[in-house]
Protein backbone atom coordinates (compact mmCIF):
# COMPACT_ATOMS: atom_id res chain seq x y z
CA UNK A 1 0.00 0.00 0.00
CA UNK A 2 1.18 3.63 -0.96
CA UNK A 3 2.71 6.10 1.54
CA UNK A 4 -0.11 8.92 1.48
CA UNK A 5 0.70 12.49 1.58
CA UNK A 6 2.41 14.04 4.75
CA UNK A 7 -0.34 16.48 6.14
CA UNK A 8 0.85 18.98 8.28
CA UNK A 9 -1.03 21.28 11.11
CA UNK A 10 -1.73 25.09 10.58
CA UNK A 11 0.86 25.73 13.54
CA UNK A 12 4.22 23.78 11.46
CA UNK A 13 3.43 25.54 8.04
CA UNK A 14 3.23 28.89 10.26
CA UNK A 15 6.43 28.10 12.24
CA UNK A 16 8.33 26.61 9.31
CA UNK A 17 7.59 30.14 7.46
CA UNK A 18 8.74 31.96 10.60
CA UNK A 19 12.14 29.55 10.37
CA UNK A 20 12.71 30.24 7.03
CA UNK A 21 11.93 34.55 7.57
CA UNK A 22 14.11 34.61 10.54
CA UNK A 23 17.12 32.62 8.96
CA UNK A 24 17.47 35.03 5.96
CA UNK A 25 19.96 37.29 6.31
CA UNK A 26 18.69 40.31 4.50
CA UNK A 27 15.09 39.89 6.39
CA UNK A 28 17.05 39.75 9.56
CA UNK A 29 18.56 43.11 9.72
CA UNK A 30 16.52 45.52 7.23
CA UNK A 31 15.82 49.17 6.78
CA UNK A 32 12.21 50.38 6.27
CA UNK A 33 10.73 53.91 4.76
CA UNK A 34 6.91 54.28 5.05
CA UNK A 35 4.27 55.96 6.87
CA UNK A 36 2.57 55.48 9.93
CA UNK A 37 -1.24 54.50 9.90
CA UNK A 38 -3.15 53.01 12.68
CA UNK A 39 -0.54 53.74 15.65
CA UNK A 40 -1.81 52.20 18.68
CA UNK A 41 0.44 52.50 22.17
CA UNK A 42 -0.59 49.98 24.49
CA UNK A 43 -1.26 50.80 28.30
CA UNK A 44 1.58 47.53 28.13
CA UNK A 45 4.60 50.14 26.53
CA UNK A 46 4.25 48.25 23.14
CA UNK A 47 3.52 50.40 19.77
CA UNK A 48 1.36 48.97 17.11
CA UNK A 49 0.97 50.15 13.82
CA UNK A 50 1.04 50.16 10.34
CA UNK A 51 4.00 51.20 7.65
CA UNK A 52 2.35 52.08 4.38
CA UNK A 53 3.59 53.30 0.64
CA UNK A 54 1.95 54.68 -2.19
CA UNK A 55 1.05 50.85 -2.93
CA UNK A 56 1.59 48.36 -0.11
CA UNK A 57 1.51 48.19 4.04
CA UNK A 58 2.96 45.93 6.11
CA UNK A 59 1.94 45.19 10.16
CA UNK A 60 4.57 46.49 12.40
CA UNK A 61 4.93 45.99 16.14
CA UNK A 62 7.46 47.73 18.44
CA UNK A 63 8.29 46.63 21.68
CA UNK A 64 8.29 48.54 24.99
CA UNK A 65 12.17 47.86 25.89
CA UNK A 66 12.83 49.23 22.27
CA UNK A 67 10.77 52.05 21.63
CA UNK A 68 11.43 53.19 25.36
CA UNK A 69 14.65 54.76 24.24
CA UNK A 70 13.25 56.74 21.29
CA UNK A 71 14.03 59.95 21.29
CA UNK A 72 10.87 61.02 19.27
CA UNK A 73 7.08 60.35 19.95
CA UNK A 74 5.69 58.60 17.00
CA UNK A 75 2.33 59.91 15.30
CA UNK A 76 -0.28 59.05 13.02
CA UNK A 77 0.81 59.80 9.49
CA UNK A 78 4.24 60.45 10.05
CA UNK A 79 7.28 59.49 7.84
CA UNK A 80 9.60 57.44 9.20
CA UNK A 81 12.20 55.15 8.56
CA UNK A 82 12.71 52.10 10.77
CA UNK A 83 14.65 49.15 11.39
CA UNK A 84 14.15 45.47 12.27
CA UNK A 85 13.74 41.66 10.79
CA UNK A 86 10.73 40.11 9.21
CA UNK A 87 8.98 37.25 11.04
CA UNK A 88 5.20 35.57 11.61
CA UNK A 89 3.04 35.77 14.09
CA UNK A 90 2.41 31.92 14.55
CA UNK A 91 -0.80 32.32 16.40
CA UNK A 92 -2.45 34.87 13.15
CA UNK A 93 -0.51 33.36 10.68
CA UNK A 94 0.39 36.77 9.88
CA UNK A 95 3.84 38.30 9.08
CA UNK A 96 5.22 41.40 10.74
CA UNK A 97 7.95 43.90 11.08
CA UNK A 98 9.33 43.98 14.25
CA UNK A 99 10.83 47.21 14.54
CA UNK A 100 13.93 48.26 16.85
CA UNK A 101 15.17 51.37 16.38
CA UNK A 102 13.02 54.15 14.16
CA UNK A 103 14.24 57.77 13.01
CA UNK A 104 11.89 60.16 11.36
CA UNK A 105 12.21 60.17 7.80
CA UNK A 106 14.80 62.78 6.55
CA UNK A 107 17.66 62.62 8.33
CA UNK A 108 18.07 58.83 7.04
CA UNK A 109 21.38 58.55 5.83
CA UNK A 110 22.89 60.93 9.33
CA UNK A 111 21.33 58.28 11.10
CA UNK A 112 22.62 55.32 9.65
CA UNK A 113 26.24 57.01 9.70
CA UNK A 114 25.29 57.48 13.66
CA UNK A 115 24.28 53.86 13.92
CA UNK A 116 27.23 52.49 12.27
CA UNK A 117 29.69 54.50 14.13
CA UNK A 118 27.91 53.97 17.66
CA UNK A 119 28.14 49.54 16.53
CA UNK A 120 31.80 49.95 15.69
CA UNK A 121 33.08 52.18 18.93
CA UNK A 122 30.48 50.01 20.90
CA UNK A 123 32.71 46.60 19.94
CA UNK A 124 36.21 48.49 20.48
CA UNK A 125 34.50 49.08 24.41
CA UNK A 126 34.74 52.70 24.07
CA UNK A 127 31.18 52.72 25.66
CA UNK A 128 32.28 49.98 28.45
CA UNK A 129 30.89 51.13 32.03
CA UNK A 130 34.90 50.14 33.72
CA UNK A 131 36.71 52.33 31.31
CA UNK A 132 35.12 55.48 32.58
CA UNK A 133 36.67 57.52 34.82
CA UNK A 134 35.30 59.12 38.04
CA UNK A 135 34.19 62.55 38.46
CA UNK A 136 35.73 64.77 41.52
CA UNK A 137 33.47 65.28 44.32
CA UNK A 138 35.16 68.43 44.53
CA UNK A 139 37.50 69.94 41.53
CA UNK A 140 39.98 72.97 41.90
CA UNK A 141 38.99 74.09 38.19
CA UNK A 142 36.57 73.47 36.17
CA UNK A 143 37.28 73.58 32.26
CA UNK A 144 34.15 74.03 29.45
CA UNK A 145 34.66 73.48 26.24
CA UNK A 146 32.13 75.16 24.21
CA UNK A 147 30.77 78.07 22.01
CA UNK A 148 31.41 81.47 23.98
CA UNK A 149 28.31 82.94 21.79
CA UNK A 150 25.45 80.24 22.44
CA UNK A 151 22.97 80.00 25.73
CA UNK A 152 24.98 76.60 27.11
CA UNK A 153 27.72 78.33 28.28
CA UNK A 154 26.00 81.20 30.03
CA UNK A 155 23.81 78.51 31.41
CA UNK A 156 27.06 76.73 32.52
CA UNK A 157 29.07 79.41 34.47
CA UNK A 158 25.29 81.17 35.25
CA UNK A 159 24.84 77.87 37.54
CA UNK A 160 28.56 77.01 38.24
CA UNK A 161 28.79 80.80 39.98
CA UNK A 162 25.63 79.67 41.89
CA UNK A 163 26.68 76.49 43.05
CA UNK A 164 30.39 77.20 44.03
CA UNK A 165 31.68 80.66 43.22
CA UNK A 166 35.28 79.79 44.79
CA UNK A 167 35.42 77.77 41.77
CA UNK A 168 38.02 78.69 38.93
CA UNK A 169 36.35 78.29 35.09
CA UNK A 170 38.26 77.25 32.62
CA UNK A 171 36.47 78.42 29.00
CA UNK A 172 37.68 76.95 25.52
CA UNK A 173 35.82 78.42 22.64
CA UNK A 174 34.84 76.23 20.15
CA UNK A 175 33.08 75.97 16.90
CA UNK A 176 29.84 73.88 17.55
CA UNK A 177 28.17 73.53 14.08
CA UNK A 178 29.38 73.09 10.45
CA UNK A 179 32.36 71.20 8.65
CA UNK A 180 35.28 73.00 11.29
CA UNK A 181 33.55 71.77 14.23
CA UNK A 182 35.08 68.39 14.76
CA UNK A 183 38.52 69.68 14.28
CA UNK A 184 37.91 72.86 16.55
CA UNK A 185 36.45 70.28 19.63
CA UNK A 186 39.20 67.98 18.88
CA UNK A 187 42.27 70.49 19.21
CA UNK A 188 40.49 72.60 22.22
CA UNK A 189 39.97 68.48 24.44
CA UNK A 190 44.08 67.97 23.33
CA UNK A 191 44.95 71.71 24.37
CA UNK A 192 43.29 71.05 28.24
CA UNK A 193 44.54 67.92 28.37
CA UNK A 194 48.27 69.00 27.82
CA UNK A 195 47.88 71.98 30.20
CA UNK A 196 46.28 69.89 32.95
CA UNK A 197 44.87 72.80 34.97
CA UNK A 198 41.52 71.41 35.42
CA UNK A 199 40.37 68.74 36.86
CA UNK A 200 36.88 67.84 34.87
CA UNK A 201 35.92 68.74 31.55
CA UNK A 202 31.95 69.75 30.46
CA UNK A 203 31.88 69.19 26.47
CA UNK A 204 28.46 70.01 24.68
CA UNK A 205 26.36 72.74 23.31
CA UNK A 206 23.02 73.61 23.33
CA UNK A 207 19.88 71.89 21.52
CA UNK A 208 19.43 71.77 18.08
CA UNK A 209 18.65 69.22 15.06
CA UNK A 210 21.01 66.37 14.44
CA UNK A 211 22.44 67.99 11.91
CA UNK A 212 23.27 70.68 14.11
CA UNK A 213 24.70 68.04 16.63
CA UNK A 214 26.40 65.81 13.99
CA UNK A 215 29.81 67.18 15.26
CA UNK A 216 29.24 65.46 18.81
CA UNK A 217 28.64 62.63 16.46
CA UNK A 218 31.99 62.59 14.15
CA UNK A 219 34.50 59.85 15.08
CA UNK A 220 37.23 62.09 15.70
CA UNK A 221 35.64 64.10 18.26
CA UNK A 222 34.51 60.55 20.52
CA UNK A 223 38.38 59.14 20.16
CA UNK A 224 39.52 62.81 21.77
CA UNK A 225 36.96 61.72 25.01
CA UNK A 226 37.73 58.36 25.27
CA UNK A 227 41.47 59.38 25.42
CA UNK A 228 41.28 61.97 28.06
CA UNK A 229 42.90 61.85 30.87
CA UNK A 230 40.68 64.46 32.53
CA UNK A 231 37.27 62.94 33.15
CA UNK A 232 34.38 64.38 31.10
CA UNK A 233 30.78 65.09 31.06
CA UNK A 234 29.46 65.55 27.76
CA UNK A 235 26.29 68.04 27.55
CA UNK A 236 25.29 68.22 23.97
CA UNK A 237 21.53 69.75 23.35
CA UNK A 238 18.60 68.47 25.20
CA UNK A 239 17.45 65.69 27.27
CA UNK A 240 16.17 63.91 24.63
CA UNK A 241 19.19 64.43 22.45
CA UNK A 242 21.87 61.57 22.06
CA UNK A 243 25.07 62.04 20.48
CA UNK A 244 28.18 59.40 20.10
CA UNK A 245 29.88 62.15 22.59
CA UNK A 246 27.33 61.04 24.95
CA UNK A 247 28.18 57.44 25.18
CA UNK A 248 31.57 58.01 25.04
CA UNK A 249 32.25 60.69 27.74
CA UNK A 250 32.76 59.74 31.72
CA UNK A 251 29.26 61.16 32.68
CA UNK A 252 26.43 62.20 30.19
CA UNK A 253 24.34 65.17 31.55
CA UNK A 254 20.69 65.68 29.96
CA UNK A 255 21.53 70.11 29.69
CA UNK A 256 24.07 72.17 30.07
CA UNK A 257 23.12 72.94 33.03
CA UNK A 258 22.83 69.93 34.60
CA UNK A 259 26.19 69.46 33.55
CA UNK A 260 27.62 71.88 35.74
CA UNK A 261 25.79 70.62 38.20
CA UNK A 262 27.25 67.49 37.78
CA UNK A 263 30.45 69.00 38.01
CA UNK A 264 30.41 70.64 41.29
CA UNK A 265 28.72 70.06 44.82
CA UNK A 266 26.77 73.01 45.65
CA UNK A 267 28.65 75.43 48.38
CA UNK A 268 25.85 75.21 50.70
CA UNK A 269 25.45 71.58 50.79
CA UNK A 270 29.23 71.44 51.30
CA UNK A 271 28.60 73.99 54.15
CA UNK A 272 26.15 71.97 55.83
CA UNK A 273 28.24 68.77 55.63
CA UNK A 274 31.00 70.40 56.98
CA UNK A 275 28.65 71.90 59.41
CA UNK A 276 27.73 68.72 60.18
CA UNK A 277 31.35 67.10 60.18
CA UNK A 278 32.54 69.88 62.91
CA UNK A 279 29.12 68.54 65.01
CA UNK A 280 30.10 65.09 64.85
CA UNK A 281 33.96 66.14 65.56
CA UNK A 282 33.07 68.12 68.36
CA UNK A 283 30.63 65.50 69.89
CA UNK A 284 33.63 63.10 69.28
CA UNK A 285 36.24 65.23 71.02
CA UNK A 286 33.84 66.22 73.70
CA UNK A 287 32.70 62.23 74.22
CA UNK A 288 37.21 61.36 74.33
CA UNK A 289 37.47 64.52 76.84
CA UNK A 290 35.16 63.56 78.87
CA UNK A 291 36.70 59.39 79.02
CA UNK A 292 39.98 61.03 79.55
CA UNK A 293 38.70 62.53 82.41
CA UNK A 294 36.59 59.59 84.04
CA UNK A 295 39.96 57.46 83.70
CA UNK A 296 41.55 60.59 85.16
CA UNK A 297 39.86 60.09 88.27
CA UNK A 298 39.61 56.43 88.05
CA UNK A 299 43.75 56.61 88.17
CA UNK A 300 43.96 58.98 90.70
CA UNK A 301 41.86 56.54 92.99
CA UNK A 302 43.54 53.75 92.50
CA UNK A 303 46.10 52.36 94.83
CA UNK A 304 48.94 53.07 93.02
CA UNK A 305 48.46 57.10 93.61
CA UNK A 306 46.83 56.50 97.20
CA UNK A 307 49.66 54.41 98.40
CA UNK A 308 52.77 54.38 96.49
CA UNK A 309 55.43 53.18 98.46
CA UNK A 310 53.40 50.14 98.76
CA UNK A 311 54.12 48.90 94.92
CA UNK A 312 57.50 50.52 95.20
CA UNK A 313 58.54 47.49 97.58
CA UNK A 314 57.98 44.87 95.28
CA UNK A 315 60.09 46.33 92.37
CA UNK A 316 62.67 47.11 95.06
CA UNK A 317 62.58 43.22 96.25
CA UNK A 318 62.78 42.10 92.33
CA UNK A 319 65.63 44.80 91.90
CA UNK A 320 67.72 42.89 94.81
CA UNK A 321 67.23 39.44 93.20
CA UNK A 322 67.85 40.67 89.91
CA UNK A 323 71.07 42.20 91.35
CA UNK A 324 72.14 38.91 93.25
CA UNK A 325 71.45 36.92 90.36
CA UNK A 326 74.05 39.59 87.79
CA UNK A 327 76.44 39.64 90.92
CA UNK A 328 76.82 35.19 90.68
CA UNK A 329 76.66 35.33 87.16
CA UNK A 330 79.50 37.77 86.79
CA UNK A 331 81.85 36.10 89.13
CA UNK A 332 80.76 32.38 87.32
CA UNK A 333 81.35 34.16 84.15
CA UNK A 334 84.92 35.83 85.80
CA UNK A 335 85.76 32.21 86.89
CA UNK A 336 84.83 30.48 83.32
CA UNK A 337 86.70 33.67 81.39
CA UNK A 338 90.06 32.98 83.86
CA UNK A 339 89.94 29.00 83.35
CA UNK A 340 89.67 30.14 79.76
CA UNK A 341 92.78 32.83 80.20
CA UNK A 342 94.91 29.73 82.07
CA UNK A 343 93.76 27.37 79.55
CA UNK A 344 94.91 29.85 76.61
CA UNK A 345 98.38 30.74 78.19
CA UNK A 346 99.40 26.67 78.76
CA UNK A 347 98.34 26.67 75.28
CA UNK A 348 100.77 29.75 74.28
CA UNK A 349 103.65 28.68 76.24
CA UNK A 350 103.83 25.24 75.20
CA UNK A 351 103.54 27.02 71.58
CA UNK A 352 106.68 29.32 72.53
CA UNK A 353 109.81 28.78 70.45
CA UNK A 354 111.80 28.01 73.51
CA UNK A 355 109.99 25.49 75.09
CA UNK A 356 109.81 24.04 71.09
CA UNK A 357 113.59 23.70 71.10
CA UNK A 358 113.70 22.76 74.77
CA UNK A 359 111.38 19.98 73.43
CA UNK A 360 112.84 19.14 70.08
CA UNK A 361 116.29 18.83 72.13
CA UNK A 362 114.81 16.37 74.48
CA UNK A 363 113.23 14.73 71.69
CA UNK A 364 116.45 14.20 69.66
CA UNK A 365 118.54 13.51 73.02
CA UNK A 366 116.28 10.43 73.15
CA UNK A 367 116.23 9.86 69.47
CA UNK A 368 120.03 9.88 69.94
CA UNK A 369 120.05 7.49 72.72
CA UNK A 370 118.05 5.05 71.28
CA UNK A 371 120.01 5.21 67.77
CA UNK A 372 123.11 4.46 69.73
CA UNK A 373 121.58 1.53 71.37
CA UNK A 374 120.42 0.27 68.08
CA UNK A 375 123.69 0.72 66.40
CA UNK A 376 125.28 -0.77 69.33
CA UNK A 377 122.86 -3.72 69.28
CA UNK A 378 124.03 -3.62 65.35
CA UNK A 379 127.90 -3.45 65.81
CA UNK A 380 127.87 -6.42 68.39
CA UNK A 381 125.53 -8.80 66.22
CA UNK A 382 127.95 -7.65 63.44
CA UNK A 383 130.49 -8.85 65.46
CA UNK A 384 129.82 -11.98 66.57
CA UNK A 385 128.96 -12.82 63.09
CA UNK A 386 132.25 -11.32 61.59
CA UNK A 387 133.78 -13.71 64.64
CA UNK A 388 131.50 -16.72 63.33
CA UNK A 389 132.82 -16.10 59.82
CA UNK A 390 136.36 -15.66 60.86
CA UNK A 391 136.55 -19.36 62.84
CA UNK A 392 134.66 -20.93 59.13
CA UNK A 393 137.36 -19.26 57.04
CA UNK A 394 140.03 -20.19 59.51
CA UNK A 395 138.88 -23.59 59.33
CA UNK A 396 138.54 -23.73 55.82
CA UNK A 397 142.17 -21.78 55.22
CA UNK A 398 144.47 -23.81 53.53
CA UNK A 399 147.53 -22.43 55.77
CA UNK A 400 145.30 -23.98 58.17
CA UNK A 401 145.61 -27.36 56.43
CA UNK A 402 149.20 -26.54 55.54
CA UNK A 403 150.66 -26.05 59.15
CA UNK A 404 149.15 -29.60 59.65
CA UNK A 405 152.26 -30.63 56.51
CA UNK A 406 150.68 -30.24 53.80
CA UNK A 407 152.07 -27.24 50.75
CA UNK A 408 150.41 -25.60 47.73
CA UNK A 409 152.18 -26.19 44.27
CA UNK A 410 152.02 -23.66 41.84
CA UNK A 411 153.50 -23.06 37.94
CA UNK A 412 156.51 -20.52 37.90
CA UNK A 413 153.97 -17.42 37.69
CA UNK A 414 151.92 -18.77 40.54
CA UNK A 415 149.09 -17.96 38.59
CA UNK A 416 148.06 -21.77 37.93
CA UNK A 417 147.91 -24.41 40.84
CA UNK A 418 149.97 -27.72 39.96
CA UNK A 419 147.03 -30.34 40.57
CA UNK A 420 148.36 -33.24 38.28
CA UNK A 421 151.71 -34.46 37.60
CA UNK A 422 150.64 -33.87 33.90
CA UNK A 423 150.42 -30.15 34.39
CA UNK A 424 154.25 -29.99 34.70
CA UNK A 425 157.40 -31.35 32.54
CA UNK A 426 160.72 -32.31 33.65
CA UNK A 427 162.70 -29.00 33.93
CA UNK A 428 159.84 -26.47 34.56
CA UNK A 429 160.56 -24.49 37.33
CA UNK A 430 157.51 -24.58 39.76
CA UNK A 431 156.97 -22.85 43.42
CA UNK A 432 156.18 -24.39 46.80
CA UNK A 433 154.41 -22.67 49.11
CA UNK A 434 154.40 -23.99 52.71
CA UNK A 435 152.86 -22.76 56.17
CA UNK A 436 155.86 -20.39 56.84
CA UNK A 437 157.11 -19.64 53.42
CA UNK A 438 157.75 -20.71 49.68
CA UNK A 439 160.11 -22.43 47.79
CA UNK A 440 161.44 -22.34 44.44
CA UNK A 441 162.22 -25.46 42.80
CA UNK A 442 163.07 -27.24 39.35
CA UNK A 443 161.75 -30.46 38.53
CA UNK A 444 163.87 -33.09 38.03
CA UNK A 445 161.75 -36.16 37.56
CA UNK A 446 158.18 -37.18 37.51
CA UNK A 447 156.54 -40.84 38.26
CA UNK A 448 152.79 -40.73 37.53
Amino acid sequence: MADGPRIFSIKEVNRYIKMKLESDHVLSDIWLRGEISNFIHHSSGHMYFTLKDASSRLKCVMFASHNQRLPFIPKEGMKVMARGSISVYERDGNYQFYVNAMQPDGIGSLYLAFEQLKQKLEAEGLFAPERKKPIPLYPKAVGVVTSPTGAAVRDILITLERRFPSVPVLVVPVLVQGTQAAPSIVRAIKLMNRLMEVDVLIVGRGGGSLEELWAFNEEAVARSIAESKIPVISAVGHETDYTIADFVADLRAATPTAAAELAVQHSHELRRQIGRFEQRLNQALKGQLQDRKQRLERIKRSPLFQQPRRFLMEPAQRADRLHERLNSQMIRFKERKEQQYSHLLTRLEAAHPGEQLKYAATRRHTAQQRLEQVMNGIMRARKLELHSSIRSLDALSPLKVMSRGYSLLYAEDEQVLVKSVDDIGIGDRIKVKLADGRLDCQVLDKEG
